[in-house]
């Protein structure tokens, strides 16, 4: 990208202004403003080129003439939009005061909006960003929540495989190239594994398969928290990486499809006392990250260091990023990594009502947004069902472990496996919450897919160098006979039904559903519950496994639809169970035992089914059946001229019928397979 040379000699130094944040462009230059409250010296340097280790202008802020209280600002007139440029900061070097101050040391400015370069080269640097408002002439209406199907992926693992067949595989535009397929299968909001920059640092150690270094793939240590990643552009010289973000941006809310980014605000990448400086550490160590008594970094995160988000410095970079993300970038939610983190104050302890939490919640800009908290940390902090207000919802982990349970067939799960169902009023039945506040997820980018969970029985991470100890343990998984793949009709023929009936159950559950990308056409990780740092064909999705999975694909999309034809699977009350609708003998939901009866919770019998009344449905009413036992069950339906949408043990296209197509049946008495699961239909047309 071209850039007009300046002479150094025609900059013209004057005093900025104490806020916004950032290097801030105007007609005639750019004003340079950073936070640092313990800094005694503050150096502005610009750089020609990305490579370049020494500044072709370096300036130093008077004290006296460009600080604010704790701000420094100058504004240089004649510095073009495209410049690099870094900082330095001296100060105190005292680690047990929590100083590490390095004068030596260039720093990438924390409010940059762009960045170029390659942090593991020391080169990463900042660019100078003139922010661009008015790029989408068009918003999409906000989807209520209860009408959200969300599909969780990578963005450079959606498309970077030879099979994806995307002219431009691995980037922002590669993504847009799938955008018809993502329609077709009925999403309406894509979660995007972290996008802010982050650098693709290497971890130090090499895959023992492969001998490949291993990197960063994930992307769960940013660096640059306002900025898209330059990593999947196409072309990133300067910050044509944004203007790639901003045309996905667009292209997905043309077709009705909202964007989640997952936020990483519990750590930075700077790592623990051994780790690089690169920002936050040397602009204000001590402002930035919570420290013990003796400077050391806690680390609450399990990488090494934890923002301190109860500081209100970090509190308002926090909120201002935000803001920036929706205002600027046009982003329509967030998923919070390790959000309890966020509701722990300067020594460490969790909040009751943590401020920045409620901050996030009542922000004007933010109003609107979704938030999704990921709702414990790595030390201990489980609030799932307790996090923030009304106004966040979670992933609800609860739901995850107990369905794979119930499906499993563990013992005596069949009444948390009902509640979880019919939205975890245990959790969130209180203070004006709802099924909504729920996530329903199955599975996720951390752990396996649901191929490898009904293929495994155990981790097989050996490829992450860490010799198998990383990663969850205890999954609640089932290899159904044999560890990994095989030729096994019969096993691979229960496998598949397990498929379907955790993509059934997901897609029938109140709540919102989350699907891990690739699940509905089997992408496997080998067994690898913690792919965090494989970029390569254990992470990437094959596509060929859509042609060759493609009946699961249809199964999948079969059940999005069938969601969005039943108002009552997207209810954003609980059910009750009473008797309402005047004579009417129905309640909103009925639960039935094999024989007819009300299900006997205390026993030991996990063969049961439900009725959902067509009062609440659009006049259609439902009967669900779930058979976790490897044995055969008669099971004894009320009367009603039921139509079967739904048949899990059969093999396609009896396995799922579109409503047009649902033939009647004429049986009172229905024979459920081992380990499946029926949904019937009926429309009641006048009403008992």
């Amino acid at each position: 990208m071209f850039m007009r040379k300046v002479n150094p000699s025609e900059y013209i130094i004057t005093p900025g202004r104490p806020y916004p944040f950032g290097a801030i462009v105007s007609n005639d230059g750019v004003r340079f403003t950073i936070f640092s409250r313990h800094a005694k010296r503050v150096w502005l340097a610009l750089f020609e080129n990305v490579d370049d280790t020494v500044p072709a202008w370096e300036f130093e802020y008077d004290p006296k003439r460009h600080r604010v209280g704790d701000v420094w600002s100058i504004f240089v007139r004649g510095v073009p939009v495209g410049s690099y440029y870094m900082y330095r900061m001296d100060g105190p070097y005292d680690p047990v005061s929590g100083h590490r101050f390095n004068p030596a040391i260039y720093l990438i400015d924390p409010y940059g909006k762009a960045f170029i370069g390659d942090v593991d080269k020391g080169n990463m640097k900042s660019v100078v960003v003139e922010e661009e408002m008015d790029w989408e002439p068009e918003r999409p209406s906000h989807i209520p929540m209860e009408n959200l199907v969300i599909y969780e992926t990578h963005v450079r693992g959606f498309t970077v495989h030879s099979s994806s067949g995307v002219e431009y595989p691995g980037t922002y535009r590669g993504l847009i190239e799938k955008i018809p397929y993502l329609k077709d299968l009925g999403v309406n909001a894509v979660e995007l594994l972290p996008v802010q920059e982050f650098g693709e640092r290497r971890i130090g150690r090499c895959s023992l398969i492969t001998g490949d270094e291993l990197i960063n793939y994930w992307g769960y240590s940013n660096i640059g928290f306002f900025a898209p990643t330059h990593c999947y552009a196409v072309t990133a010289q300067r910050f044509e990486h944004l203007s790639e973000f901003r045309r996905m941006v667009e292209a997905l809310h043309r077709a009705g499809i909202e964007i989640i980014l997952d936020v990483v605000f519990n750590h930075t990448s700077e790592g623990n006392e051994l780790g690089p400086t690169l920002c936050f550490r040397g602009i204000d160590n001590s402002i930035y990250y919570l420290l013990d008594k003796d400077g050391r970094y806690l680390n609450y995160s399990g990488c090494g260091n934890t923002l301190n988000c109860d500081h209100p410095i970090v509190r308002d970079f926090i909120l201002d990023c935000l803001r920036y993300w929706v205002a600027v970038m046009h982003i329509d939610g967030f998923r919070f990594d390790l959000a309890s983190i966020l509701g722990r104050d300067e020594k460490g302890d969790l909040l009751s009502d943590a401020p920045l939490i409620e901050r996030i919640a009542e922000d004007p800009v933010l109003r609107h947004v979704k938030l999704i908290a990921e709702a414990w940390d790595a030390s201990g902090a489980y609030q799932v069902g307790s996090f923030g207000g009304l106004r966040w919802a979670e992933w609800n982990g609860k739901y995850r472990d107990d369905v794979r349970r119930y499906w499993r067939n563990d013992p005596h799960m069949h009444p948390t496996f009902a509640t979880r169902i019919t939205g975890s009023s245990d959790l969130y039945q209180w203070g004006g919450r709802s099924p909504l506040h729920s996530i329903n997820l199955i599975t996720c980018h951390d752990g396996f897919t649901l191929h490898d969970l009904v293929t495994y029985s155990q981790k097989h991470n050996e490829a992450n160098g860490d010799n198998n100890k990383d990663g969850l343990d205890e999954n609640f998984s089932c290899n159904y006979g044999i560890e990994g793949e095989t030729d096994d009709p019969e096993i691979n023929k229960i496998r598949m039904r397990m498929k379907k009936n955790f993509i059934a159950t997901l897609f029938i559950s109140l709540g919102v559903p989350m699907l891990l990308g690739g699940d509905e056409f089997g992408r496997t990780q080998k067994g690898n519950n913690n792919a965090y740092c494989q970029d390569n064909e254990i992470s990437w999705y094959n596509w060929q496994l859509l042609k060759k999975n493609y009946d699961l694909f249809r199964f999948c999309k079969g059940m999005i639809q069938f969601r969005r034809e039943n108002p009552a699977l997207r209810k954003v009350t609980f059910f009750d169970g009473i008797p309402k609708y005047g004579h009417q003998k129905w309640a909103d939901i009925t639960w039935y035992n094999a024989e007819g009866n009300p299900v006997n919770w205390e026993g030991d019998d996990s063969v049961f089914g439900f009725r959902i009344d067509s009062a609440i449905n659009d006049g259609y009413s439902l009967f669900v059946i779930f058979n976790n036992t490897p044995y055969l069950r008669n099971f004894l339906i009320t009367a009603e001229p039921w139509r079967l949408r739904v048949n899990t043990a059969e093999l396609p296209p009896r396995d799922y019928f579109e409503r047009h197509q649902a033939k009647i049946v004429s049986q009172r008495t229905l024979t459920v397979q081992p380990r499946s699961m029926i949904i019937l239909e009926a429309y009641n047309k006048n009403k008992e």
